[in-house]
């Protein structure tokens, strides 16, 4: 079971602003252990809204907008994908994780399971994503 830990921008990290170093040592120590553990598939931080673009569809048509978005909170700043046997050890490893801004900062994670193929009836175009090794970790 893969699950994606998604950590929320707050108005510091959308303004650009790096986290201190004891906030990188923490990050990368928790990291190690997931990847020493084996359950470790990817991670990064985001750069802020104002290098991104949002793409909306509605009635057949797209519509680009540039960042910034004020929408902050509902922003992610970064994200770790980790494969687990169980919901339970992913929120083991989910309880572990360094307080994303910094121990006395507000902060929020958010931590969400992937779809899987098989989670899906069969089908021509499942079969299409199983030949590209989509979702298959």
């Amino acid at each position: 079971m893969r699950f994606m830990i998604l950590v929320k921008a707050t108005k510091d990290s959308e303004a650009g602003e790096m986290p201190e170093e004891s906030l990188f040592a923490a990050m990368a120590a928790y990291h190690e252990q997931l990847a020493k553990a084996g359950v470790l598939l990817d991670a990064a931080g985001l750069k802020p809204t104002s290098a991104g673009w949002r793409i909306r569809y509605a009635g057949g048509r797209r519509t680009v907008t540039d960042g910034p978005f004020a929408e902050t909170g509902e922003v992610v700043a970064g994200y770790t994908l980790i494969q687990v046997r169980s919901r339970e050890e992913a929120m083991e490893w989910a309880r572990r994780f360094p307080a994303p801004h910094g121990e006395m900062a507000d902060g929020e994670i958010e931590v969400r399971p992937l779809f899987e193929l098989d989670d899906f009836a069969p089908s021509p175009a499942m079969d299409r994503f199983r030949e590209l090794g989509m979702g298959q970790h």
